[in-house]
C-alpha cells in the first residue's frame, strides 16, 4: 500500500509533488513522462475523465481513493490537451517523446555519416521537437501558425547547417587520425541539436519579449505584463533546451567508445547498435526529466528587478510567472 505521503488529499489541476524543491519537480516530470500512459485504453481514458467530472461536481461515488484521482489525473494530462480538450496523437504526447525519439537519437549519433544522413536525422529530430511543440502548445490565446513554421524552419536550417559545417572541417582537418576523426565526429550532433534549441526558443517566442509576459501575485491575479519576467523566462527554457541533449548526445558516444573496445563487441560488431539504442535510451530516459527540473513551471521573481509600474501595481514582495516548456 502507497505511503500517505506518495498521495496526498487530491487537488484537481494542481501538480501531487511539491513544485519547490528540484526532488519535487523531478518526480512530477517523471509522471508526466510516464510512457505506461500511452497504453491506456479508451475505456479507462472515459472513466478517468468521468471520476474528475464527479469530483469537480461534488458527485463522487463513496470510497474513491486519494490514489485513484490523482492517477485518474494523470492519465487525463497525458492524453488530453489541457485547452482544446482533443486526444494529443500519440508520437507527439509528452509521455511518448522517449520511446518515439530514441531511434532517432540513435540515428543522429551513429558513426561514418553522410551528408545525406546527417541531414537527414538532423531534419527529422527537428520535426519530431516541433510536432511536439505544437501538440503541447498553450492554446488558450490564438497563436498563428507562421509562428510555428518560423521556429521549425529557423531549427532545421541551423542545426542542418551546422552539423555539415562541423563535419566538413573535421573531415578537412589532417592533423587527425582517422580514429580521432570518428571519435570528434560523434559528438558534432550535441552542438548542432543545443543551438537549433536556442533557435527554436528565440524564433517562437521572440514576441514575448517586445509585449511582455503576465506576473502574478500570491492570490493568482495578474499585476500586469513584464519584458524582464519575459527575459527570465527566455533564458530559463533556452537553458533547460541546451542541458536536455547533453547527456543524450555526449553520453552515448563516451560510453559507446569504451564498449566497442572490448572483447564482446568486437567479436560481435552486430550487436553494436542494440547496445548503442539500449545505451541512448537510458540516457534519454535520465536526461530528460532532470532537464526540465531544473526550474519550477511557476518562476518567482521580486518585484523589485520589474518594471516600476509592476512594483507599484501590488503589495506583494515576489511575483511568479510562467516560464514555459
Amino acid at each position: 500500500m502507497a505511503a500517505p505521503a506518495d498521495y496526498p488529499p487530491f487537488q484537481l489541476g494542481k501538480p501531487r509533488f511539491q513544485q519547490t524543491s528540484f526532488y519535487g519537480r523531478f518526480r512530477h516530470f517523471l509522471d508526466i513522462i510516464d510512457p505506461r500512459t500511452l497504453f491506456v485504453t479508451e475505456s479507462r481514458l472515459k472513466e478517468a475523465v468521468q471520476l474528475l467530472e464527479d469530483y469537480k461536481h461534488g458527485t463522487l461515488p463513496p470510497g474513491v481513493t486519494n490514489k485513484e484521482l490523482w492517477e485518474a489525473q494523470k492519465i487525463k494530462q497525458a492524453i488530453i490537451h489541457p485547452d482544446t480538450n482533443e486526444t494529443i496523437f500519440m508520437p507527439f504526447r509528452m509521455s511518448g517523446y522517449i520511446p518515439f525519439g530514441t531511434p532517432i537519437v540513435v540515428g543522429l549519433l551513429l558513426p561514418n555519416q553522410t551528408l545525406a544522413s546527417t541531414v537527414f536525422w538532423q531534419w527529422l529530430n527537428q520535426s519530431h521537437n516541433a510536432c511536439v511543440n505544437y501538440a503541447n502548445r498553450n492554446a488558450t490565446k490564438p497563436s498563428p501558425t507562421s509562428k510555428f513554421i518560423q521556429g521549425y524552419l529557423g531549427a532545421v536550417i541551423s542545426a542542418v547547417s551546422i552539423a555539415v559545417g562541423l563535419n566538413v572541417l573535421v573531415q578537412r582537418a589532417n592533423k587527425f587520425t582517422p580514429a580521432t576523426r570518428l571519435l570528434i565526429q560523434r559528438f558534432v550532433p550535441f552542438p548542432a541539436v543545443a543551438s537549433a534549441n536556442i533557435c527554436n526558443v528565440v524564433l517562437m517566442r521572440h514576441t514575448e519579449l517586445e509585449e511582455g509576459i503576465d506576473v502574478l501575485d500570491n492570490n493568482g491575479n495578474i499585476v500586469g505584463s513584464s519584458r524582464i519576467a519575459a527575459k527570465h523566462a527566455l533564458l530559463e527554457t533556452a537553458l533547460t533546451r541546451v542541458v536536455l541533449p547533453m547527456p543524450i548526445l555526449v553520453l552515448p558516444p563516451i560510453i559507446m567508445s569504451i564498449l566497442e573496445k572490448t572483447s564482446l563487441l568486437r567479436s560481435r560488431p552486430r550487436m553494436i547498435l542494440p547496445v548503442q539504442s539500449l545505451v541512448c535510451l537510458a540516457a534519454f530516459g535520465l536526461a530528460l526529466p532532470l532537464a526540465i527540473s531544473l526550474f519550477p513551471q511557476m518562476s518567482e521573481i521580486e518585484t523589485s528587478r520589474l518594471e516600476p509600474e509592476i512594483a507599484m501595481a501590488t503589495t506583494s514582495k515576489t511575483v511568479v510567472y510562467n516560464k514555459g516548456l
